[in-house]
C-alpha cells in the first residue's frame, strides 16, 4: 500500500494545525483497554496475587504485530486518523528499578511505524488507573510498593486497596458478583490507603515528607526520576516518527491527600471541598494512616442513589476488621515521622489537622503547586529528546473543576481531559426519554436536553484549557459507553443469532449524542476504546475489572474478510467529518437520519493544502450529492475522501446529501 504523508501536527492558539498550515480534526480510539495488563494472561478474569510482576511482559498489547494490519485497516475504514496508544510504566520497567524492557520498547516503536503507514496520528499515552495493578488498577511496577515501604500483599487483607483478583471468587459461575466486586467500584481506590500513600510521595513527597530518602533521594525525586526514565526511553525509540505527535503524560493524575483534611470524611459536595462524592467508603488520611498501622476503622458508606440524584451516606462500613499492617516488617511510616500524627498504645492521634492543606504558612494548591511542575519537568524531559513534541496534559479528574488545571503549562501544550456520561458508567444504562445526570443532580427531559447536558460536560472541559496563561487546544482524551448494558442484553441477542443493528439501538442513541456534541462545538476527541481481544462475556469484556466499552469484539467477528465484521453499533461512531479544514472552522454537523453533512469554514487560500472530509460509504450507501458552490474538487487519495479547494477568501459552507 501507499504510505500516506502525515504532515507534522502543531498548535495555534486553540487549534491544531498541520504544516500547510489547515486547521486539523483529531477523530482517534485508544489502543487499547488491554494494555494495562501483561500478555497473555494478564487480564483480571484470570486469578493472580502478583508474585510475577518482576517477570511479565506487555509485548503483544494492544496485538502481536503480525495482527497489526488487520487491526490498523479496520480503524482506517472506519475513518479514525488517531490513535492514543496506551502504554504504562510498567511494562517500560518491571524487572526492577532501571531495568527497562527492550524487547518490549521495541515492539512498542514497530507498532507505532505500522500505525503511521496507515495514516494513523499516534499519541503516546503513559496510563494508569489508581496508580498499580496492585492497587486495583494499572500503572506503576511492584517494586515502587517494596521501595517505599508497603507490602502489596497485605493491602486485600487490611483494606488498603480494592482489587478484583482479591474479591472476586472465580470458582462462582456467575459472571458478575456485585455484592463482592460492584461495576466500576475499581475507581473506589483513589479514596483507599494505598492510593492515598503512593500519589502523596509521588507528587509531594518533597514538601510532606521531607526526610523520607531512597537511595540518597527523597522519595518523591526518585519516585519520579524512574516515571521519566521509563518515559524517555521510550521516546528515544518513536523520536524519528514524525507521525507521533507527542506524549499524554500521565492519565488521570490524582493528588492523593494534598489539600485534603486529615480527619474529615468527605460525605457532601461544600462551597469549601466542592469535589466529587464517590459511592463506597468514605476514607480519611486519618483513617487510611490508621489501618495501614492495623488498626480497625468505622467509616461512612457512600452510594449511589438515583432517588436523591447523587451519592448519599447510606450507612457505615467497618474496614481493616483482623487489624492488619501493611507496612512491611521493619519499616515505618513516613508521616508518622514527618509529624502528621502520633501513634501510642495502639491508639492513633492526629497533630495537625491542617497538615496537608497548610505548609510553611503556605495554603497547598496541589494543581498549581505541585500537577503543574511535574507537567513542565515531563515535558523538559522529552523535549530534550524531539523539541518539537506536542505535551498532552489532564485535569485532577476528581478535583474542583474550576481549579482541577494548572494556570501555567509548557508551551505547546494541549489539555486532554477526559468526558464520559457517568450515569451510563455507573448504571450500565442509557436512562431515555428521561435521562439523569447523578454527578450533578439534573434530571433531563428527552434526547435534546440529554444531548445539551453532554455538551456542557464537555465545554467543562473545555474551559480548563481558557483557564490556562495563553489559552491551549482541547483533546478529549477519553470518552465512550458500556457496551454490556443491561447485563449484557446485546450479547445475549446477538449469541442467539440477531447481527443486524436492533440490539445496539441504544449503544448507536448514546454515541450519536457524544459525537453531535463534540461537532457543535468543534472539539478532536478519542474514544474509548479498541481492545482486539475483547469478549462477548460479562466476567472478561476488555480484560480489566469486568470493563466492555470496546468498539470492537473477537466474539462478533463472523466474517473474516470482511472487516466490519466484529464492530459494534458502528453507526454511533463511523460518520462524516473534516479532518483538514483550509481556514478556520465554524460549524460541522451530521444528521444520520437524511443523512446528511455539513461543513461551514472561513477560507483561507494562502492555505498550501485543500480540505478534505471523511465520507463513509456505510452512512451513503446509495452515493451522495456534494454542494460545494466557489469551491474546486480536487482528485483524492482515497475513495472515501473528499478534497475542496479554496481559491478565494471567504465563508464557505458544504452540504452532502444522500
Amino acid at each position: 500500500m501507499d504510505q500516506p504523508t502525515l504532515p507534522r501536527i502543531g498548535v495555534c492558539g486553540d487549534r491544531f494545525v498541520d504544516a500547510h498550515g489547515r486547521e486539523v480534526m483529531l477523530r482517534g480510539v485508544n489502543l487499547g483497554g488491554d494494555c494495562k495488563v501483561p500478555f497473555p494472561h494478564g487480564g483480571t478474569h484470570i486469578p493472580g496475587d502478583f508474585s510475577d510482576h518482576r517477570a511479565v511482559s506487555f509485548i503483544g498489547r494492544p496485538f502481536p504485530l503480525a495482527e497489526a494490519d488487520t487491526h490498523f485497516r479496520r480503524l482506517r475504514l472506519w475513518g479514525f486518523n488517531c490513535l492514543r496508544l496506551l502504554t504504562t510504566w510498567e511494562a517500560v520497567e518491571h524487572a526492577g528499578p532501571g531495568c527497562h524492557d527492550e524487547a518490549y520498547l521495541d515492539y512498542y516503536a514497530r507498532l507505532c511505524e505500522i500505525a503511521g503507514t496507515y495514516g494513523f496520528y499516534v499519541l503516546v499515552d503513559f496510563h494508569q488507573d489508581v496508580f498499580s495493578r496492585m492497587t486495583g488498577g494499572d500503572g506503576a511496577p511492584g517494586w515502587v510498593f517494596e521501595a517505599v515501604g508497603l507490602d502489596f500483599t497485605r493491602f486485600a487483607a487490611a483494606d488498603a486497596a480494592h482489587v478484583l483478583q482479591a474479591c472476586y471468587d472465580y470458582h462462582d459461575p456467575r459472571p458478575r458478583q456485585p455484592e463482592r466486586y460492584a461495576q466500576m467500584s475499581w475507581a473506589n481506590n483513589y479514596n483507599m490507603p494505598a492510593n492515598g500513600v503512593m500519589w502523596t510521595l509521588f507528587f509531594g513527597g518533597a514538601r510532606f515528607t521531607p526526610d523520607f530518602h531512597i537511595d540518597g533521594q527523597n522519595v518523591q525525586d526518585y519516585l519520579q526520576r524512574h516515571f521519566f526514565g521509563a518515559q524517555r526511553a521510550l521516546a528515544e525509540r518513536v523520536a524519528h516518527l514524525p507521525h507521533v505527535m507527542g506524549f499524554d503524560i500521565l492519565n488521570e493524575p490524582n493528588g492523593g491527600w494534598i489539600g485534603r483534611s486529615l480527619s474529615h470524611p468527605h460525605i457532601r459536595k461544600t462551597a469549601e471541598d466542592p469535589r466529587p462524592v464517590l459511592p463506597g467508603p468514605a476514607w480519611t488520611p486519618l483513617d487510611s494512616l490508621a489501618a495501614l498501622q492495623g488498626m480497625r476503622r468505622e467509616l461512612p458508606d457512600m452510594a449511589v442513589s438515583l432517588r436523591h440524584l447523587g451519592v448519599v451516606r447510606k450507612g457505615t462500613r467497618i474496614v481493616n476488621p483482623q487489624g492488619v499492617r501493611a507496612w512491611l516488617p521493619g519499616r515505618e511510616d513516613p508521616f508518622e515521622a514527618a509529624g502528621v500524627y502520633r501513634h501510642e498504645g495502639g491508639q492513633i492521634t492526629p497533630r495537625r489537622e491542617d497538615f496537608f492543606q497548610q505548609q510553611d504558612g503556605q495554603r497547598v494548591d496541589f494543581t498549581n503547586d505541585h500537577l503543574a511542575p511535574f507537567y513542565e519537568r515531563a515535558a523538559a524531559s522529552l523535549r530534550a529528546v524531539r523539541p518539537d513534541w506536542l505535551v498532552f496534559a489532564e485535569p485532577d479528574l476528581l478535583a474542583d473543576p474550576q481549579h482541577s488545571f494548572p494556570r501555567r503549562l509548557p508551551l505547546n501544550t494541549v489539555n486532554a481531559g477526559h468526558c464520559y456520561d457517568v450515569t451510563t458508567l455507573l448504571l450500565k444504562r442509557v436512562l431515555e426519554p428521561i435521562g439523569v445526570n447523578v454527578m450533578h443532580g439534573r434530571v433531563l427531559f428527552g434526547a435534546r436536553r440529554i444531548e445539551a447536558d453532554y455538551r456542557r460536560e464537555l465545554m467543562q472541559v473545555q474551559r480548563c484549557s481558557q483557564r490556562v496563561e495563553g489559552g491551549c487546544p482541547t483533546l478529549i482524551g477519553e470518552f465512550g459507553i458500556p457496551f454490556d448494558l443491561r447485563d449484557g442484553r446485546a450479547y445475549r441477542a446477538f449469541a442467539a443469532g440477531d447481527h443486524g443493528p436492533r440490539p445496539w439501538r441504544a449503544h448507536v442513541r448514546a454515541l450519536e449524542r457524544m459525537y453531535n456534541a463534540l461537532d457543535s462545538l468543534g472539539l478532536s476527541a478519542m474514544q474509548w476504546n479498541y481492545t482486539a481481544s475483547n469478549r462477548n462475556h460479562l466476567a472478561i469484556g476488555d480484560g480489566w475489572n469486568q470493563e466492555d466499552l470496546s468498539i470492537f469484539s473477537e466474539d462478533q467477528r463472523t466474517d473474516a474478510a470482511d472487516l466490519d465484521s466484529g464492530g459494534r453499533a458502528l453507526d454511533g461512531f463511523v460518520r462524516p467529518y473534516a479532518r483538514f479544514i483550509q481556514g478556520r472552522l465554524q460549524r460541522m454537523q451530521f444528521d444520520s437520519r437524511k443523512p446528511g453533512f455539513e461543513l461551514c469554514f472561513d477560507a483561507d487560500p494562502d492555505v498550501a493544502a485543500p480540505t478534505e472530509i471523511f465520507i463513509p460509504a456505510r452512512r451513503f450507501p446509495n452515493g451522495y450529492r456534494l454542494d460545494a458552490p466557489d469551491l474546486v474538487r480536487e482528485e483524492s487519495r482515497s475513495a472515501d475522501t473528499i478534497c475542496l479547494r479554496a481559491m478565494t477568501k471567504g465563508r464557505r459552507t458544504v452540504r452532502i446529501t444522500g
